[in-house]
Parts: C-alpha cells; structure tokens; sequence
C-alpha cells in the first residue's frame, strides 16, 4: 500500500476533512489532495507531523508495516 492511501484512509477513519489535516500541516487544501491522490510526493516533515496526529509509526505511514503502533 502506498503512503498516500494510508494518509487517505488514517484521514477516513478519522471522520476529517481534507481541510482540516491540511490545516495541522499549514498547507493548503490542493496541497494535501495532491498528496491523497499521489500527485506530490509528501515531505518527511510533513510524514513526522501526521505521526504525531494521528499517533502511528512511520514505518506505518510508509506502508513498511500493517503495525499502526510501536512495540513496547
């Protein structure tokens, strides 16, 4: 699976709009489609600030692993 389906689906099941992630990334509204639809490529710092939003690994975000959670 690709980083932009799970930023698209993390942003489903969490009942947002687009406008409102793209609001905690300081980006607009296109913006954050392109990245949705994988027309842009997302910048770390935005990968690092979605991690902290919606509390999962980079790793999951990157589609490296199906653990949304860190091993404790």
């Amino acid at each position: 699976m690709y980083q932009f389906q799970r930023i698209k689906d993390l942003r489903e099941d969490n009942d947002l709009p687009q406008k409102e992630v793209a609001a905690v990334l300081g980006i607009t509204v296109q913006q954050y489609s392109l990245y949705e639809r994988g027309d842009r490529e997302i910048p770390l710092h935005h990968f690092i600030t979605l991690s902290k939003f919606y509390n999962v690994t980079l790793d999951y975000l990157a589609g490296l692993t199906n653990n949304k959670k860190r091993a404790t």
